[in-house]
């Protein structure tokens, strides 16, 4: 088994940045696909960025705005949001898979999730 906690959504304006944490525990990472994901109410929830050992992969809306980064030591996945928009507001998810995978129903392990709001 795999608790996963995010950390470190909020209010920010439109332009500005939030770097949201994710704590893994009863398991090393190491051997995971970890991602992210957000779901706004009524929504399914979407891929926004995943990371295997050798590989980091984007949704389009978010590429070259967002960053996905591992530390398997720490046990811990990251992702740096800048030039936050207001379609970015969500609630973020972080998620760990035993597949190379975006897609959600492959996704074993979830987080609780973090509210993000992006103000215009």
């Amino acid at each position: 088994q795999v608790q996963l906690v995010e950390s470190g959504g909020g209010l920010v304006q439109a332009g500005g940045s939030l770097r949201l944490s994710c704590a893994a525990s009863g398991r090393t990472i190491s051997t995971y696909t970890m991602g992210w994901f957000r779901q706004v109410p009524g929504k399914e929830r979407e891929f926004v960025a995943v990371i295997t050992w050798q590989s980091e992969f984007y949704a389009d809306s978010v590429k070259g705005r967002f960053t996905i980064s591992r530390d398997d030591a720490k046990n811990t996945v990251d992702l740096q949001m800048n030039s936050l928009k207001p379609e970015d507001t969500a609630v973020y998810f972080c998620a760990a898979s035993r597949a190379v995978t975006l897609s959600v129903p492959f996704y074993d392990y979830w987080g609780q999730g973090t509210q993000v709001t992006v103000s215009s």
